[in-house]
């Protein structure tokens, strides 16, 4: 948490990532593929930003080690967050009195347990190299076109059911009338820009009373609670955001906020567990817009 700070306090958002191919794209584990889930690829591109590093291929001391592979010496590791689903037995609901509708809601539960991750450019050994490749060929091989990856965004943001209109020179959510309000596309200087700026609006609209209802009174230049309020509804849509843009693969690439880094600085001072708080928003935001592929497909980390 002291680094995150430091970097917010520098002027940077080191969550943010620009779509690579050549570096990779997503966050994948380094032996299997498997793209790492849920808010996790916000954990491992600050992890990537911390460590100077452009390859997002991740693993294990434990399965690293098994092929001889072990991190340099002072090496620190990436902490993700695996689920872990607990089951209650029958014979205790029924201990506990439990039955019907109540018994089947209390049967399972899912909770969250930290998982560390060494990246590749922290590790050695004779196998290192051979699997990087392996990691940059499956990548090549899975990559879509830049106008494919485009279509895609647009038509997932187009499907969404907030109403947007193009116009101004501000982008912006106004919940009252539950809409989003963007400059004219050609103001933008990439489709990139246009699609995560759009991503952006997007998650804030997530917060409405009729979806997620986050508190989205705050407002910008407030001090208090309403301060607080816009700070964190603030990061919630900045992470959103780049959640979206690594599963549609246009990247995160808007200008850092002075304000709003000042805010969060603030926030995370005050209360540190508030990041893994708006993690978990901002994935349930992005799973409204975009819900990732079935886990058996990509990933083994939530």
């Amino acid at each position: 948490m002291a680094s995150l700070i430091a970097l917010l306090e520098a002027g940077t958002t080191p969550w943010r990532r620009e779509w690579d191919a050549a570096a990779g794209g997503h966050h994948v584990n380094l032996l299997s593929g498997r793209r790492y889930r849920g808010a996790n690829p916000v954990l491992l591109t600050l992890g990537l930003h911390l460590r100077g590093s452009a390859l997002p291929y991740w693993c294990g001391f434990a399965e690293a080690k098994a092929l001889g592979i072990f991190p340099r010496k002072g090496s620190k590791a990436v902490h993700v967050l695996r689920p872990q689903v607990h089951q209650l037995a029958e014979s205790r609901l029924e201990e506990a009195g439990t039955e019907g509708d109540a018994g089947t809601a209390a049967r399972s539960w899912v909770s969250y347990r930290p998982v560390a991750l060494f990246n590749a450019g922290d590790l050695e050994g004779e196998a290192l190299e051979g699997l990087i490749q392996k990691r940059r060929q499956a990548a090549g091989v899975a990559l879509r076109a830049e106008p494919e990856r485009l279509a895609a965004a647009e038509a997932v943001l187009s499907s969404w059911p907030v109403v947007v209109r193009f116009g101004g020179d501000r982008a912006c959510y106004l919940p009252g009338p539950d809409r989003i309000q963007l400059p004219e596309r050609a103001a933008f200087h990439s489709a990139g820009a246009l699609y995560s700026t759009w991503a952006h609006e997007a998650i804030h609209s997530t917060g409405h009373s009729s979806r997620l209802a986050r508190d989205l009174s705050g407002g910008m230049g407030e001090s208090g609670d309403g301060g607080r309020a816009y700070a964190r509804e603030e990061l919630v849509a900045e992470l959103g955001a780049v959640l979206l843009g690594d599963r549609l693969e246009i990247g995160s690439a808007m200008a850092n906020h002075a304000a709003y880094l000042g805010h969060w600085v603030e926030l995370l001072k005050e209360s540190p567990p508030v990041l893994l708080q708006v993690l978990g928003d901002a994935r349930r935001a992005a799973d409204l817009i975009c819900p990732e592929a079935p886990e058996a497909a990509v990933a083994c980390l939530c």
